[in-house]
């Protein structure tokens, strides 16, 4: 490998790293010629299906556009790089599952929603807006029951601004187990 900074045919690595997952080899190198030193990764490079875009284009597979997809719907929020970058990793160790040689994008898509389902319900539901083509606040509402029917019983939704988890009763429109509600008329009712 040809040095980055000084061009010299001849480097040396000082130190190779396995990932965690075994997927990439980190290697430290050295130039022999000026001395600077630089970092490799090293990946399997297998061959993916090619992506029919919905107008009917064929692209290459590209892990950047897949990861910008879920850097977007994951903007600000509670979610690791760690947690990313495995996600991501799941949705190519699904493509390299199939045994097709090209793959419509709607597929991809679906990939990407059920990792982002497992990661964070917000960003589940901005990526699915997009993915979906939202038109109204019907089809957010629709998506948002959908998410919350599925969801196994107990699991409740953190509170937005910190304090005690509180159901909500989807029948009344209001929290339950609090006093009641103040009305129209702007007085509680009990």
């Amino acid at each position: 490998m040809h040095c980055p900074f000084c061009q010299h045919e001849n480097t040396r690595v000082i130190d190779s790293r396995v990932s965690e997952d075994g997927a990439t080899i980190r290697r430290r190198r050295e130039c022999e010629a000026c001395g600077e030193r630089y970092s490799t990764l090293e990946t399997i490079e297998l061959k993916l299906p090619a992506i029919i875009k919905g107008d009917g284009r064929r692209e290459h597979f590209d892990a950047r556009k897949l990861r910008l997809g879920f850097d977007r719907a994951l903007h600000k929020r509670p979610v690791s790089e760690e947690q990313i970058e495995a996600a991501v990793r799941a949705v190519v160790h699904q493509l390299r599952r199939t045994t097709e040689r090209e793959l419509p994008s709607r597929r991809v898509g679906e990939f990407v929603m059920g990792e982002l389902r497992k990661l964070d319900h917000v960003a589940f539901v901005r990526f699915a807006s997009v993915y979906r083509a939202f038109e109204d606040v019907a089809d957010f509402r629709e998506e948002l029951d959908r998410l919350e029917r599925d969801l196994p019983t107990g699991e409740e939704q953190l509170p937005l601004l910190g304090g005690e988890v509180v159901p909500f009763d989807r029948n009344q429109g209001r929290s339950s187990g609090r006093g009641g509600a103040a009305g129209k008329d702007g007085k509680k009712s009990s």
